[in-house]
């Protein structure tokens, strides 16, 4: 008799071992399972308990309840063709299977050990019955086995409608959705009984990873994805090709990029509400399957500090009421003056050339639209009601109307963000997303809008320039009418504000008031590669997606017209106050369950993150950091943050010991092209935080009157002198080594003179790229009055004039046509200006030092 082969014993095993490991798995199912034919208890589970959010100091902040995002529908109220997306993406036998499928399962666990996923291998009813019954984050097949045990129980009792209707209104839809109705509240602004076949494709693929393929934060995955499921429903026949196409052009035509959902929201009692609802998104994407927020019984530690938040909320509130009244006041009295010069005009024309177009002019048209719809549309409207009970017509039109005013309102809309982190740790201590948080307003901006950051920018390559030891604080750069050619050969000509020109200024001066030609040069001198290499780095963004976020090798990208998030600007100025080491914003610290145990560590996790980057979270090295932050320093004493801080001097304090004190402050403004947006940017030792004003919808404008200066500058100060209150004295440390300070004069850069007078400066230099030589400039021009003087006066006296008594003293000539002069301001000794009348715009102050509130 033969033995049997290796080979067929290794089959027998291979085939029937996971058999009897199933069998096993059921028995023991079974076997737990307690008068589970009698009792059918499917559906009670564990006592729903609200999540509590907490700030950095265990004050409560919100609490999220089991009945916020959840919202029941039956099936038959459901379009066919979602049905159908969610079978075509899901399960394609889901009416033919008895609750699992054989080959599904097969497929899944040959990708597992190729390492190459194939597909799930869960049917609905599966994924439904882990969801309800097990821990869908526990990865092992002691839960894949309960999971399939309970699918089996819910097929025996249930139909198949009904497990679908309980999957539909169950199942996780990502944003911290439950169901397929809260679902398509939050992505699309309505219920699903309005679903369309893209919304519905849209919507099933949010079931495999909804933070991957959030169309918010995602949208070309999303895209990509949506279509796929459009294409197969077409091949299997549940949808016309033509029709698919249209929906999907239809969908992203009109997809509104900057609302998150109306239903999400509906926070009770909450002192931070802007933080927590995005607490609220986050742990969306971080808890999970069966972990539920709203019923979970949670205890979130977070990193807001409510000191902070209140002050952020009430100074931003202030500021946004002021910013929309101006810009109301100003917006009318153009149009008020408008009217009065172009009316008339076009009604002139009107008569002379029988031009009829001319006499529908602004409010005049908007009056004649309203008059013609009470004449002649509202009677018909009336006699259709009566006529066929169509109640619903004038409310329908009622409500279009009050829509369309909405949105001309929300486009006319300032909003405003603000974002505030500590320097050491990235904890975001207050958050503030927009005006007020509510069903329509739930962009966060400051995390979610990507913005052109201005002259904010500048610092960014500014600090390159400082570590190519080819510019220093010192450097001499001209600021003068300048063409650059873009590599595509095209001519760049940048502008100063009101054309005016400086001659030569220096690098820190340039940086410190927002010089545009200047700011250009030195991205001239570094290059591109660097400037962006080290933009990116600094914010935090992927290398590759700088393309798509405008960071294109062009002169205008030095004057931040490339695309930022305000939470990245304000790693990015973290950076420079944490001695160039990298900052990781976060929200969530810790996450523990209802029994106490973590069961998230996410601050654990972000500096396990950071200590793996090893000397890679060096950014920028601490002396050039110190640098920057030492001529940001410059920008608040003189420069553009100087009008809204007084000079520095909001940040004044008296110590526990009686003493006075002034908290050191860095930071810079900016105002974008046709001033669009309004920025500030800066930090103390504590605290670094980024400000933001502007329109949701591209295109509007500020106005003159509302600028990275006068606005944004000013909300920066209120906020940052409330939550800076309390720190102790603390100044900007340099490092130990590698820096040299040193006095220099501020117009030639080099050591001073006693001939240079008052202009001096004192700056910080790498080692090695102090200056050595002593200033030529002034010494040339006092040499040249020594020699010229005596032969002036001799040639006086010889051109037979008689000097008198008053003549005897020293000629006083202005000889300043013989050099190059101080550019306007002629001092820049970068100390605070004496007190001085009232001066126009854009003068230069008393004691030479600059402030101007038209930069930005």
């Amino acid at each position: 008799m033969k033995k049997p082969k290796r080979s067929a014993l290794l089959f027998c095993a291979a085939v029937f071992a996971p058999a009897l490991l199933v069998g096993a798995g059921l028995g023991a199912g079974l076997a737990a399972t307690q008068n589970i034919i009698d009792a059918e208890n499917f559906t009670e589970f564990v006592t729903a308990l609200p999540t509590r959010v907490f700030d950095i100091n265990g004050e409560l902040v919100t609490e999220f309840s089991a009945d916020e995002k959840r919202e029941l529908i039956a099936l038959e109220r459901l379009p066919k063709h979602l049905l159908d997306a969610l079978i075509t993406r899901e399960d394609r036998i889901f009416y033919e299977h008895r609750g699992f499928n054989v080959k599904a399962i097969a497929r899944a666990a040959f990708g597992q050990i190729l390492g190459h996923p194939l597909g799930g291998g869960s049917t609905l009813t599966q994924q439904i019955a882990g969801t309800l019954y097990t821990d869908r984050t526990e990865k092992s097949l002691a839960r894949k086995l309960r999971e399939l045990w309970w699918a089996l129980q819910m097929e025996r009792r249930y139909t198949k409608d009904e497990i679908l209707e309980l999957y539909l209104n169950k199942i996780y839809f990502g944003a911290g959705t439950y169901g397929v109705n809260a679902a398509a509240k939050h992505y699309f602004g309505h219920s699903a009984e309005q679903i369309t076949p893209a919304e519905a494709a849209l919507l099933v693929v949010q079931l495999a990873n909804p933070a991957h393929y959030n169309p918010f934060d995602h949208t070309s995955l999303a895209s990509e994805r949506q279509k796929s499921v459009l294409d197969e429903m077409v091949q299997l026949g549940y949808l016309p090709r033509g029709e698919a196409d249209e929906s999907f052009d239809d969908f992203w035509l009109s997809f509104d990029f900057t609302r998150v959902n109306s239903s999400a929201y509906r926070l009770r009692d909450d002192k931070a509400p802007w933080f927590s609802e995005y607490v609220r998104r986050e742990l969306g994407t971080m808890l999970y399957g069966g972990q539920d927020i709203y019923t979970g019984g949670f205890a979130v530690h977070t990193t807001v500090n409510l000191r902070h938040q209140m002050a952020a909320e009430e100074t931003m509130a202030k500021y946004i009421e002021y910013a929309n009244a101006t810009h109301r006041k100003t917006v009318s009295a153009n149009i008020s003056d408008a009217l009065d010069l172009y009316v008339p005009l076009s009604e002139l024309l009107m008569l002379l050339h029988g031009i009829r177009g001319l006499d529908v002019f602004g409010e005049r048209h908007r009056q004649r639209s309203v008059s013609a719809y009470a004449a002649e549309i509202n009677p018909i409207v009336d006699a259709l009601v009566l006529m066929f009970g169509a109640e619903s017509l004038k409310t329908d039109i009622a409500n279009r109307a009050a829509a369309v005013a909405a949105e001309d309102e929300k486009r006319s809309m300032i909003e405003g963000t603000l974002v505030s982190i500590e320097n050491d740790t990235g904890y975001i201590t207050a958050l503030v997303g927009g005006s007020k948080l509510d069903e329509q307003n739930q962009y966060i901006r400051a995390m979610q809008a990507k913005i052109q950051p201005g002259s904010t920018f500048k610092p960014l390559y500014y600090s390159a320039a400082i570590d190519s030891r080819a510019f220093t604080a010192a450097t001499p750069i001209a600021d003068t009418p300048v063409v650059f050619y873009n590599e595509s050969g095209k001519p760049y000509i940048p502008e100063n504000f009101m054309g005016r020109w400086q001659g030569s200024v220096e690098l820190w001066f340039a940086l410190a008031t927002s010089m545009n030609v200047p700011s250009l040069r030195v991205l001239d001198g570094i290059g591109f590669d660097a400037a962006i290499n080290r933009s990116v780095a600094l914010l935090g963004i992927p290398p590759e997606e700088a393309p798509s976020r405008g960071f294109d090798r062009v002169y205008p990208l030095g004057l931040g017209t490339c695309s930022v998030r305000p939470v990245e600007l304000a790693r990015a100025y973290a950076v420079f106050a944490n001695q160039g080491k990298t900052v990781t914003p976060f929200a969530i610290r810790t996450v523990l369950d209802r029994n106490g145990r973590v069961v998230l560590n996410h601050e654990r996790d972000v500096r396990t993150a950071q200590r793996e980057k090893g000397s890679a979270a060096q950014l920028v090295s601490p002396q050039t950091s110190f640098i920057i932050t030492s001529i940001l320093q410059h920008s608040v004493r003189i420069g553009t943050l100087a009008n809204p801080t007084n000079f520095g001097q909001a940040f004044a304090y008296t110590g526990a010991d009686g003493k006075k004190y002034t908290l050191p402050a860095a930071g810079k403004t900016g105002t974008t092209q046709n001033w669009a947006d309004a920025w500030a940017a800066g930090f103390t030792p504590y605290l670094t935080t980024v400000v933001w004003f502007g329109f949701d919808q591209r295109g509007e404008t500020l106005g003159l009157n509302l600028t990275g200066s006068t606005l944004s500058g000013k909300a920066w100060a209120e906020y940052m002198r409330r939550a800076n209150e309390g720190y102790p004295m603390r100044s900007f440390e340099p490092p130990a080594e590698g820096l040299v300070r040193a006095e220099v004069c501020s117009v030639s850069g080099q050591l001073p003179m006693p001939a240079c007078g008052n202009n001096r400066t004192t700056q910080y230099f790498l080692q090695g790229t102090q200056p050595t030589d002593f200033c030529t400039r002034h010494v040339s021009l006092e040499t040249s009055r020594e020699l010229l003087l005596p032969r002036l006066a001799a040639a006086h006296a010889q051109s037979g004039a008689k000097l008198g008594a008053t003549d005897a003293a020293p000629l006083k000539l202005d000889l300043s046509f013989l050099i190059a002069p101080p550019a306007e301001p002629p001092v820049r000794s970068g100390t605070l200006p004496p007190k001085t009348a009232p001066r126009r715009a854009g003068e230069p102050t008393g004691g030479g030092a600059f402030s101007n509130p038209w930069l930005d």
